[in-house]
C-alpha cells in the first residue's frame, strides 16, 4: 500500500519546456525526480517519470530504498494510530458492551457489520455465506442477495480473516481478547467490555483503520476531519473503497506518462479499480468523471487514441468483473458509467455526452432497473426547484447539501485552497506546454471533483484528498522555477508548511481535545426489551436507522433499511414513513399489514425535528401529499395516544412499540 505525503522531495526538470504534436507522447530523460509519492513498486511520483527505486529527498539528495522503508512504515503507523484515537475518544470503544459497540454502529453502518456478525456467528464459513445470499430478515418477506445488493464483499473477507485467525489462535491456546466487567453506575446494569482482536468490533475497526492509515499527507491529517468520515463511521462503503482509488488514480497517471505500459501494469489497474468498485455503489459514479476528464484530455489531443482504447479496455473488463461477483447487479450495467466506456468507444466529441445519456436511459428500460433514478432526481434538484419524497429525504440532509462556507474557510485556513489555486493557475497557463501534458489528468480529474462537492458536501472527501495530492506540485520546478534556485524554492516551500502548520496544528488540537463516552440508554432498553418480548421471528418497521440496529442486535426481520438505493425499497419505506405524514390512520395501517409488519417503533423526534424549514417528515410529506397539508401529523396522535389504531405495548421517553393489528378486523 502507499503512503501520500506533503514535502519529501523536489523535481528538477529543464529550464526550457518542450513542445509536442497533439497526440504525441512525451518523455525526458533530464528530469530528475524525488519522490512525493511513496510506495511499493517503482513509480517514484504522481507527476514525476519513471525511476527504478523508490526515492524520497534527504536535503534534496536521493536515498534508498532501505531509508523510505522505516519512513513510509512509520507515517502509516502514525496515520494508523492517529485515527483509531479520534474513534477511541470520541466513543470511549474499547470499554463498552458487545451491545453498545453495535449500536455505535448506528444506520447503514450497523447494517453492513450484521452480515459480518451472521458469517461469523454460523456454523460455518460456507453457511454465513449461504445466509447472507439468501436473506429473510433484511427486507421481510423477500429473500434477497445482500451480497448482490450491498457491496458486502469487505465483510465477507473480513469474516473468512476474523475465522481463519480465532481458528489459529484457538488451536495454539493463545488468547485473543481480554475481557473486564464495568460498573456503569446510575441504576444500570454492570456489563463485559472485551479488547482484543478475538472482539469481533474491535476486529472489524481495527483492519478499517490499517486500510485507511495507508494513505495521509500533512495537509490531509491537519484537515483530517475535511478529508474522511472514517474515524467517526469505520463500516461505511468509502471506508474500504476510497484508498484503492488513489492507488487506481495512482497506476493511471503512470500508465499515461508511459509510452508503453506493461501488461501486468494494465492488470493492475484492473484490479483496482475491482476493489474499489465492489465495496462501493457509488464508485461508478466517481469512475464516470475519471472517464469524462480522460475523454476531454483525448478531444484536445493530449492522448493518443491507442492509450485511450486501452484504458478504457481495463474500465470495460473491471465492470464485467464487478458485475458478475456482485450476481448481475443490473445497476451497473445500467449507469451512466457503464454508457460512457460504450459511448466512447464508438462515438467522439458532442456526441458522447447525447450517446451516452440515451444508451443509459435505454439499458435502464431493458434491464427494467430503476435503481439510480433518484440520482438523476438529486442531480435534477441541484439545478431546479424539482424536488419530491426521495429527492427530499437526501436534499434535507446536512452531507448532501451544498458545501458549506465552513469548508471553504478551513480550506483557505490550512493552505490547502491557496496553494491548490496557485498550482491550478500555472497549469491552465501552460495548457499547450509539455506541463499541461504530464499534469493534465489529475488537474481535470481535480474539477471534476470539485463540482462534486460543490453539488454534495458529503462529496468532499473525494476534493481533499486530490487537493493534497496536487499541492504536492508546490515542489515542482517545472512549475515554480522563475523563484530561483533550488535553496530558495526549499525556503518558499518551508514557508508554505509553517503558515499552514499554524491552523494546522489548531485542528489536530481540536480534533485530539474531543472526548466522548457513548451511551444511548434508551435505545438499549429497546433492544433488549425486543430480545426478551418478542418472538424470534417478529417483523418489526420504523425509521430507517432503527431498524439497521434493530437487524444488528436481535436478529429480528425487518422491512426497511438505511440502504436506499434500490427502487423497490424506498417504495416500501415511503409506505412505512407515512406513519410521519398527516394521512389518515387506517391508509397506515393497511400499508403496515400489507408489508405483514407485526411491530412500527415510533420516534417522536422523526416527527418533530428538522435539519432546515421545510425538512421535519410531515414537512417533506407535504410535498407529496398536498390534499392531507395543514392536518396534525399522524405520528403526533399515536405519540399522544394509539388507540383504537394500534396497541402500545413499550415505550419511555424516545422509543413507542405499537403492534400491528393482523387483519382489517382486528383492527375495528
Amino acid at each position: 500500500m502507499m503512503q501520500l505525503h506533503l514535502l519529501v522531495g523536489f523535481h528538477d526538470g529543464p529550464s526550457v519546456l518542450a513542445t509536442r504534436a497533439p497526440g504525441q507522447e512525451v518523455s525526458s530523460a533530464n528530469n530528475r525526480t524525488y519522490a512525493l509519492i511513496l510506495q511499493t513498486g517503482q513509480i517514484s511520483a504522481m507527476f514525476g517519470e519513471k525511476t527504478n527505486s523508490l526515492s524520497v529527498a534527504t536535503s534534496c539528495a536521493n536515498t534508498t530504498d532501505i531509508s523510505v522503508a522505516p519512513i513510509t512504515i512509520t507515517f502509516k503507523m502514525g496515520t494508523e494510530y492517529h485515527l483509531s484515537h479520534l474513534f477511541e475518544n470520541d466513543r470511549h470503544f474499547s470499554h463498552m458492551s458487545s451491545l453498545e459497540k453495535e449500536m455505535a454502529f448506528r444506520t447503514e453502518m450497523g447494517l453492513y457489520y450484521s452480515y459480518f456478525k451472521t458469517i461469523i456467528e454460523a456454523p460455518s464459513f460456507m453457511d454465513g455465506l449461504y445466509m447472507i445470499m439468501n436473506d429473510r430478515l433484511t427486507e421481510y418477506p423477500l429473500v434477497i442477495n445482500t451480497l448482490k445488493r450491498f457491496n458486502l464483499y469487505p465483510e465477507v473477507v473480513l469474516a473468512s480473516w476474523y475465522g481463519a485467525y480465532t481458528n489459529t489462535m484457538d488451536f495454539f491456546g493463545i488468547p485473543t481478547k481480554m475481557c473486564w466487567t464495568i460498573n456503569r453506575g446510575e441504576g444500570l446494569d454492570p456489563v463485559e467490555s472485551c479488547e482484543g482482536l478475538g472482539d469481533p468490533a474491535y476486529f472489524y475497526v481495527t483492519f478499517v483503520f490499517l486500510l485507511n492509515g495507508a494513505m495521509m499527507s500533512l495537509f490531509f491529517i491537519y484537515g483530517t476531519y475535511l478529508s474522511t468520515r472514517v474515524m467517526w463511521t469505520p463500516p461505511l462503503r468509502e471506508s474500504f473503497s476510497y484508498p484503492f482509488l488513489v492507488v487506481q488514480m495512482l497506476l493511471l497517471t503512470y500508465i499515461l506518462r508511459t509510452r508503453n505500459p506493461s501488461k501486468n501494469t494494465m492488470m493492475a489497474l484492473v484490479i483496482s479499480n475491482i476493489f474499489f468498485m465492489l465495496p462501493w455503489q457509488f464508485a461508478q459514479f466517481v469512475l464516470l468523471t475519471q472517464v469524462a476528464s480522460l475523454f476531454v484530455s483525448y478531444i484536445l489531443g493530449y492522448l493518443s487514441p491507442a492509450k485511450m482504447q486501452s484504458v478504457l479496455v481495463t474500465h470495460m473488463i473491471s465492470l464485467a468483473v464487478c458485475f458478475l461477483l456482485m450476481f448481475g447487479n443490473s445497476m451497473l450495467l445500467t449507469s451512466f458509467y457503464a454508457s460512457s466506456l460504450v459511448s466512447i468507444w464508438v462515438m467522439q466529441c458532442f456526441a458522447w455526452v447525447v450517446s451516452t445519456v440515451i444508451l443509459k436511459f435505454m439499458l435502464s428500460v431493458i434491464f427494467g432497473a430503476s435503481d439510480d433514478a433518484h440520482i438523476s432526481s438529486l442531480i435534477k434538484s441541484k439545478f431546479t426547484s424539482f424536488k419530491d419524497f426521495d429527492t427530499m429525504m437526501y436534499t434535507c440532509a446536512a452531507e448532501f447539501d451544498f458545501i458549506e462556507t465552513e469548508t471553504l474557510i478551513r480550506y483557505i485556513k490550512t493552505m490547502l485552497l491557496p496553494v491548490n489555486v496557485l498550482i491550478v493557475g500555472f497549469i491552465a497557463g501552460r495548457i499547450y506546454s509539455i506541463l499541461f501534458y504530464l499534469y493534465r489528468r489529475n488537474f481535470l480529474q481535480l474539477v471534476a471533483f470539485a463540482v462534486l462537492a460543490v453539488l454534495i458536501m458529503r462529496l468532499k472527501l473525494f476534493l481533499t484528498p486530490h487537493m493534497c495530492i496536487m499541492s504536492c506540485l508546490i515542489c515542482s520546478r517545472q512549475l515554480f522555477g522563475w523563484v530561483g534556485e533550488k535553496f530558495k524554492l526549499q525556503l518558499t516551500v518551508v514557508g508554505i508548511l509553517s503558515i499552514m502548520a499554524v491552523q494546522g496544528v489548531a485542528n489536530l488540537q481540536s480534533q485530539w481535545d474531543i472526548i466522548g463516552e457513548f451511551s444511548n440508554f434508551p435505545q438499549e432498553e429497546l433492544l433488549e426489551w425486543i430480545k426478551d418480548n418478542t418472538r424470534p421471528n417478529a417483523v418489526f418497521a420504523g425509521a430507517m436507522p432503527t431498524m439497521a440496529s434493530v437487524k444488528l442486535s436481535t436478529g429480528r426481520a425487518i422491512v426497511n433499511h438505511p440502504h436506499y438505493e434500490d427502487a423497490g425499497l424506498r417504495e416500501r419505506t415511503k409506505m412505512v414513513y407515512a406513519m410521519y405524514s398527516r394521512k389518515p390512520a387506517e391508509v397506515v395501517k393497511r400499508n403496515l399489514i400489507k408489508l405483514q409488519v407485526d411491530y412500527f417503533i415510533l420516534e417522536d423526534s422523526w416527527c418533530t425535528r428538522r435539519s432546515k424549514p421545510g425538512c421535519s417528515m410531515p414537512e417533506i410529506w407535504d410535498v407529496e401529499d398536498a390534499q392531507n397539508a395543514g392536518k396534525v401529523p399522524l405520528c403526533t396522535v399515536m405519540w399522544r395516544d394509539s388507540r383504537p389504531h394500534f396497541s402500545t405495548i413499550f415505550h419511555n421517553n424516545i422509543y413507542k412499540v405499537l403492534r400491528v393489528p393482523k387483519t382489517v378486523r382486528d383492527m375495528r
